[in-house]
């Protein structure tokens, strides 16, 4: 199963942290100082997208994984994606501030409507496009039904579906698949059990906290029902081997990213995305889990960028 952060957790470590330390805010706030999630409104696909833009150039799409609205983004990793480029971050329908789904929840169908998304918010261009985790499914039946959408596709720790898919452990899969997770199973799951890498997820969560506390990102739902919409959509996903046969068809320039660590979605997953996706590269953060753009921020910014302003 795919990973998702509690905003209702954000909510309560919020409250927390300003009552006790308001200067425990104020000593991360460095990491993501400028960004903040102004919240737009467009319709499309027959229901209204809430969404944010930062930054200005060349625009990148990210996509984000199941049930994760935009105010899950790291602040750190949005602030140096913007540096040279316009960011787009959004709320799936069903999610945080955008309306209902226009039906039911199915990743072409979500390609489908991302397309209609982006008509309206970057008309008559190509944009490069980053899914992550679900969002990396998303992405790939974007690249699959609209191609001409897509000017270059980043691909972070998902899966092609069908059994090319390689899942993890039971008790990740059971602790991912959590509506209700806790602070502890996001860390456990979700980086490795070193002492840096863990360390790094909690700074990751401060940072949301601090984002959050400072109104620079908005405050959003996650309706248990369109969570477990997405979940249950992940079901046929891994039983079609339609996805991964389809791959092969991706045309547009492909970079595909792992953590050497991940264990929801092991890297065998993106070893074989990037062989099946003609001249696709393949990138494996080293002591990194399936948050590792989380984890690395700026790292993985730098990789992105050099990928997407390569002129091959």
């Amino acid at each position: 199963m795919i990973s998702r952060w509690r905003l209702s957790v954000i909510s309560a470590l919020v409250g927390l942290l300003v009552a006790s330390s308001p200067a425990a805010l104020a000593s991360v706030r460095a990491d993501w100082r400028g960004v903040r999630l102004d919240v737009q409104a467009v319709d499309a696909a027959g229901t209204s997208f809430a969404w944010a833009e930062l930054g200005t150039g060349s625009t990148l799409l990210l996509m984000n994984g199941t049930g994760s609205p935009m105010s899950e983004w790291d602040p750190k990793l949005l602030a140096a994606l913007a540096k040279n480029r316009r960011v787009i971050v959004f709320d799936y329908p069903g999610l945080g501030l955008s309306g209902p789904a226009p039906s039911t929840w199915e990743f072409s169908a979500a390609a489908d409507w991302v397309n209609d998304f982006l008509t309206q918010v970057s008309p008559g261009a190509s944009v490069d496009v980053l899914g992550w985790s679900m969002g990396g499914f998303v992405a790939q039946q974007l690249a699959i039904r609209h191609p001409t959408s897509i000017r270059r596709l980043v691909l972070a720790a998902t899966n092609p579906g069908g059994d090319a898919s390689v899942l993890g452990p039971l008790w990740v899969q059971e602790a991912d698949s959590n509506s209700e997770g806790s602070i502890k199973s996001y860390l456990e799951t979700n980086y490795p059990a070193t002492k840096v890498a863990q360390s790094r997820g909690r700074a990751f969560v401060s940072r949301l906290v601090s984002a959050n506390a400072d109104g620079a990102y908005p405050d959003e739902s996650v309706p248990t029902k369109t969570y477990n919409a997405m979940v249950a959509a992940e079901d046929p996903w891994l039983q079609s081997n339609a996805n991964a046969n389809a791959l092969r068809a991706i045309s547009v320039r492909t970079l595909v990213i792992t953590g050497a660590k991940d264990v929801i979605t092991p890297p065998a997953n993106s070893r074989y995305i990037a062989g099946a996706i003609p001249n696709a590269k393949l990138i494996v953060v080293p002591g990194a889990g399936h948050s590792f753009l989380f984890q690395e921020p700026l790292q993985v910014a730098s990789s992105v960028a050099k990928f997407l302003d390569s002129e091959s």
